[in-house]
């Protein structure tokens, strides 16, 4: 059983018990989420495809971890100007493990 769920501008394909790394969503660690936006959703026999969504479908998580992601530099150089700038980013992060697809 799996489903492909949208969260965040992004798509995931999870399955119950799968731990993914999704963008920052509201909430403490140990809490409750629940995903609505399931645009694929699949028994191990049937397949359902939503228009954009599956009606009455829902993935259910728990929260893990609220992180940040490795730091990103960003380097902006313009020869012989004497140009250079160095930044650095880094990316929130929410760790959510899955419980449950129901449909």
């Amino acid at each position: 059983m799996y489903a492909v769920i949208r969260t965040g501008g992004k798509q995931y394909k999870v399955q119950e018990d799968q731990i993914l790394k999704v963008e920052k969503l509201d909430g403490t660690e140990g809490s409750q989420v629940e995903f609505d936006d399931v645009l694929m959703y699949s028994d191990g026999e049937t397949i359902t495809l939503g228009s954009p969504v599956v009606e009455n479908a829902s993935v259910k998580a728990v929260i893990l971890e609220q992180g940040r992601s490795k730091k990103q530099l960003v380097f902006k150089y313009k020869r012989r100007k004497g140009y250079r700038r160095m930044r650095g980013h880094r990316q929130h992060y929410t760790e959510i493990k899955i419980d449950s697809i129901s449909a």
